[in-house]
């Protein structure tokens, strides 16, 4: 199925549910944690590797390490969000033979880890990615639900300019995610803190 076929839902996104609205920019609040968790998780099921964006691939680390898989999807870019030998111990020279962009975050799924100092310069490899001619970007961590997933949110929020219900929104129809909760608060506060530089 071509990306065009499944693109439909994108078209539909600004039709959020009407308590996750916000009347007035100036008192603009991110939806609260039970209402984001209620919109991650549509998907019926998750391969190890879906497209959610064009070009943007979200995945475990199982599609990681499976080169074949790699190669059959043309990934020009990855950025492990499990990096280190504490977790997806891969690195650049795996992909050398591949010609394969890597950037690795070294990253726990602790609600008490800060993955928010990573956002911006994720979302600038991944952009660079998308913008490279051909370019095709896969994002993982272990099990391509949370980290990575908080990172792609990020990254529609910071490059795509969306909210963070409609980054969430975006990717919910191709892939189930589960941010943790101080995942979730860290996207909350950046939507927060965009939202005020829009209005400047």
């Amino acid at each position: 199925m071509s990306w065009e076929e499944t693109d439909r839902g994108f078209a539909s996104r600004s039709k959020l549910p009407s308590a996750l609205k916000n009347e007035s920019e100036d008192n603009y609040e991110p939806p609260n944690l039970s209402d984001l968790h209620r919109l991650l998780w549509t998907k019926a099921e998750s391969g190890h590797v879906d497209q959610v964006w064009p070009n943007l691939y979200l995945g475990d680390a199982w599609t990681a390490r499976d080169k074949a898989t790699l190669q059959r999807l043309k990934i020009t870019h990855i950025l492990n969000s499990a990096h280190g030998k504490f977790n997806i111990n891969t690195g650049a020279n795996d992909y050398k033979d591949m010609l394969i962009h890597y950037y690795g975050i070294e990253a726990f799924d602790s609600p008490d880890f800060n993955l928010s100092v990573f956002f911006y310069s994720a979302a600038k490899f991944i952009r660079a990615g998308l913008n490279t001619p051909g370019g095709r970007v896969f994002v993982h961590c272990a099990m391509g639900m949370s980290r990575s997933a908080t990172l792609i949110f990020a990254f529609l929020m910071i490059c795509e300019k969306m909210t963070l219900v409609e980054a969430i929104t975006a990717v919910s129809p191709h892939r189930n995610t589960s941010p943790n909760a101080g995942f979730l608060g860290q996207l909350q506060e950046l939507d927060r803190s965009l939202m005020q530089e829009r209005k400047q």
